[in-house]
């Protein structure tokens, strides 16, 4: 075989694939609609209409070219493979509203595309808005060191509107133009190797995920291990749901077969056949979970009832992180439960505490120390910071957080009883009554049950006590005493206290339960 022919069949092993694009910027500045509105215009309408189901990403084609969007802005598999160093966006979009400008979410953006590594178009959206100034928006985005092109960068940018479709194909564009500069290729006759990026359980298909491949070609017949998950392809769709035999990289598509379902985020690939699907899957799960802090799913009770305390977690090093997850996953309540709504290395600093406040989030942090501008912004906000040395420490502290929610055990302590001998006056929401404490002593300020007959008719409060037509704070047994009985809510007549009834006085303490 000469060389020529070697040469030509390694070039026929590699081909150019399409971008995968994810969409970055602050809330409301216009991620969603972005992506609405090249779905709208570069999916074919025959075909877009045939989309039955949200599947975490799309297809758009653009002068006869593909480009793949994750279509959930921010999406979380995009943040759960980040966060491991993982790369699953070839080019990102930074999205900054031309009336707002650089807000704190767009600062996160812009850390995340550079942590990651990845080259990035800017998107000026809303320029038709009143107030806009895009400008403005590139000073702010140069003080982010962000240099664009035409500030003497290299960072492409475009203006648009997508309230009436302004900008669309000069973004597609030059994504397209970005792509072909980074030479974007894959070994099309390899095993397919890529992400999960939806995972659920479908009533009548049974466990279905949504892929992102990467490299490679995934087929029908295929077993394919992710995680702790393994699967055998009994069938593929493409994004619009048509069933296709074979999906190939940068393709989003929808496999059936799964015997439990892949964690979002999971990094896939194809193996041999069922043993080494379940030796790779051991060997994964005996390495530990991936992802961080994942959202434990439940039924749709489960999620309303429990009340939920949102953590932002800080540590050292990412060992550190691995191990406060596992450590709080010790924690089970029925009525309560956490969720990290954030979580990285490094100092606990103002987009966290900012961060906390939007969220109503307590920060923990593990090794690390705390800015002194966020210390004195969190103080002035009355957000809970709390750095600690010993992993016990914070899982402690993160249960307080919890039982925080919990209501309070309430414990009584019977005081005194005082038998009814008149009624004296009766309003909307007092009774003032007389009698003589027959047991313990009757205290100002003690909550009283009304007894009739064994029963409790109603619970209140003592609002004023007296004592030969004197106020005092006691009164003790054997004596007779003046109350007013302050009610909690509005009575029933038969509720009214009578002459023959008897007032138990109690002190209450609410007693901070625990986990």
């Amino acid at each position: 075989m000469s060389p020529d022919k070697n040469q030509s069949q390694k070039d026929r092993r590699q081909a150019t694939r399409p971008p995968i694009v994810v969409v970055l910027g602050h809330v409301d500045h216009g991620k969603t609609s972005i992506l609405d509105k090249i779905r709208q215009t570069k999916v074919a309408e025959k075909e877009a209409g045939g989309i039955t189901q949200h599947i975490g990403a799309y297809q758009a084609e653009h002068n006869g070219k593909k480009i793949t969007f994750l279509d959930t802005p921010g999406h979380e598999a995009f943040s759960a493979i980040r966060s491991r160093g993982a790369k699953v966006a070839d080019i990102a979009i930074l999205v900054v509203a031309a009336e707002e400008g650089v807000k704190p979410q767009t600062k996160e953006a812009i850390q995340i595309i550079k942590t990651a590594k990845i080259p990035f178009v800017v998107a000026i959206n809303k320029i038709d808005k009143e107030g806009a100034n895009p400008a403005r928006v590139r000073q702010e985005l140069a003080e982010q060191e962000v240099q664009v092109e035409d500030y003497g960068g290299t960072v492409p940018v475009v203006e648009l509107s997508t309230k009436k479709g302004e900008g669309i194909n000069e973004l597609l564009e030059m994504i397209l133009l970005v792509s072909e500069m980074e030479e974007l290729t894959t070994p099309m006759d390899s095993a397919a190797k890529g992400f999960v990026i939806e995972s659920h359980l479908d009533g009548r298909r049974g466990i279905t995920a949504t892929l992102i491949i990467q490299e490679g070609e995934l087929k029908t017949g295929d077993w394919i291990s992710a995680g702790n998950a393994i699967g055998h392809v009994k069938s593929i769709e493409d994004f619009l749901g048509k069933t296709i035999g074979i999906a190939i990289a940068s393709q989003p598509c929808v496999i059936m077969g799964w015997e439990v379902a892949p964690r979002v985020g999971q990094e896939f690939q194809v193996v041999a056949g069922r043993d080494a699907a379940q030796a790779l899957s051991l060997s994964q799960t005996e390495a530990g979970p991936s992802l961080l802090f994942e959202t434990e799913t439940g039924s749709e009770t489960e999620k309303t009832n429990k009340k939920i305390a949102n953590l932002i977690i800080k540590a050292d090093v990412q060992s550190s992180l691995e191990a406060i997850d596992q450590t709080l996953r010790t924690i089970h309540s029925e009525e309560v439960k956490y969720r990290v709504i954030n979580y990285g290395v490094g100092t606990i600093g103002d987009n966290d505490v900012k961060n906390a406040r939007a969220s109503g989030a307590s920060i923990i942090g593990f090794h690390v120390s705390v800015d002194g501008s966020a210390k004195q912004l969190a103080e002035r906000e009355g957000i809970t910071v709390k750095s600690f040395d010993i992993i016990y420490e914070l899982v402690e502290t993160a249960r307080s957080i919890l039982a925080d929610l919990l209501d309070p055990e309430i414990r009584r302590t019977l005081l005194g009883k005082l038998k009814i001998l008149a009624v004296f006056k009766n309003s909307a929401k007092s009774q003032i009554v007389g009698g003589k404490v027959t047991q313990g002593k009757i205290t100002r300020g003690a909550v009283l049950d009304v007894i009739r007959n064994g029963a409790t008719l109603i619970t209140g409060k003592l609002g004023q006590l007296q004592h030969n037509k004197a106020d005092i704070a006691e009164v003790s047994e054997g004596l007779e005493a003046g109350i007013r009985f302050d009610m909690q809510s509005q009575p029933l007549p038969q509720q009214l206290i009578k002459e023959g009834d008897t007032v138990e006085a109690y002190h209450e303490e609410k007693i901070k339960r625990t986990i």
